[in-house]
């Protein structure tokens, strides 16, 4: 078996985003404050489910990165959590175009990046689970059960 590349589950910007995300879900569900583009968008159980996602893709992606157990898992939920960030910062900019157009282009051009980079991500993990479930077929039960102690 050859050498198994998993890209690192540590990268900066993504962390960085993940503690951002429910902090502002947080914020927003207790102040009752939300943007205006969002407010005028979205119906209201969208804006609280818009809210609550924000949670949830913060808390979940930074429980797959630190995951303890199985890499495969850890991944899995990673996957998982910006997949959801991709499509919850999507909504964001379409309210923000939606509302603002053309005046809109710094901030929207900013939450885009955030989606694209989530979903980039995403590829990512998903490769790397592929190559993690190629790995793990070339091994043996005998291989596995005679290098735990």
């Amino acid at each position: 078996m050859g050498y198994l590349r998993i890209r690192s589950r540590h990268q900066p910007y993504e962390v960085a985003v993940l503690v951002a995300a429910p902090v502002c879900g947080v914020l927003m569900l207790t102040l009752n404050v939300r943007p205006i583009s969002v407010q005028t968008s979205m119906p209201t159980p969208v804006q609280v489910a818009w809210e609550i996602g924000l949670i949830a893709v913060g808390v979940g992606g930074l429980l797959g990165i630190l995951w303890p157990g199985r890499l495969s898992t850890g991944l899995g939920i990673e996957l998982a959590s910006v997949l959801q960030l991709g499509t919850i910062t999507g909504m964001y900019a379409v309210a923000l175009v939606a509302m603002s157009g053309r005046q809109s282009v710094a901030a929207t051009s900013f939450i885009l990046a955030v989606t694209v980079g989530s979903l980039w991500r995403a590829a990512q993990i998903a490769v790397d689970l592929r190559r993690l479930a190629r790995a793990c077929e070339g091994v043996s039960i005998e291989q596995l059960q005679g290098s735990v102690p």
